[in-house]
């Protein structure tokens, strides 16, 4: 009696517990992130370990980033501003309306789609001014801890950015941001573009991407 018993048992247990292993979840697949996909688009080169890109994180059609944007002034005053040592120090303003085109950047050391994208920046000035076009790079910095900021300044290549502007919280930034056109604190980066008679033309709000280039350069009339 009691083998049978047993035997009928175990068969009826069986079936529930192959029935609870089905069940389990598949375990969680991996991927990069949209943040680690955009660093891919920087000027770093890639390793030999670095995942290979998914056919979704190929950049997209260029966006309409200036379009529809009426001119006004530029911001006006003098900014703090810091250097690395051995760095020539920046002139007390901004110098817009010099016949020349200025790209403000507002950007953090905290900031990690700020640093990311300061390589493009650079190389798209260079390429820019092969292009004939006129333009400076102004980095705005919003930090408030200013051993961070220097560190920064400190810690980067000799091509890197080495000098910059500073706009602490308090005294006037408010005022100087609102007059560029962003709100006080701003979602970082910016982009800010000052045509040379010192009008802002184009403001972006975010970081930039490789598809957004030849936008850029329509607008700021760069020779083909």
């Amino acid at each position: 009696m009691r083998a049978p018993l047993l035997a009928a048992l175990a068969f009826a247990f069986a079936p529930a517990c192959e029935d609870r292993k089905d069940d389990l979840p598949a375990p969680p697949t991996t991927g990069r992130s949209n943040a680690v996909a955009a660093a891919a688009d920087a000027a770093t080169p890639a390793t030999a370990s670095a995942p290979t890109a998914h056919p979704s994180e190929a950049p997209g059609p260029p966006r309409q980033l200036c379009n529809a944007q009426a001119p006004r002034p530029a911001p006006k005053g003098a900014l703090k501003n810091a250097a690395a040592p051995g760095v020539a120090v920046l002139p007390p303003a901004i110098p817009f309306g010099a016949g020349k085109w200025i790209w403000v950047n507002l950007w953090a050391a905290w900031c990690g789609p700020c640093k990311e994208e300061m390589p493009r920046l650079l190389v798209w000035q260079k390429k820019l001014r092969d292009a004939g076009v006129l333009l400076d790079m102004a980095f705005v910095s919003l930090d408030d801890d200013d051993r961070q900021f220097q560190r920064f300044l400190e810690t980067q290549p000799a091509t890197g950015v080495r000098a910059s502007y500073w706009l602490p919280e308090g005294g006037g930034r408010t005022a100087w941001l609102t007059a560029l056109g962003v709100k006080d604190p701003p979602d970082l980066p910016v982009q800010a573009l000052v045509n040379p008679a010192g009008q802002i033309s184009c403001l972006i709000q975010g970081a930039v991407e490789e598809r957004d280039y030849p936008a850029i350069a329509a607008h700021v009339g760069a020779k083909h």
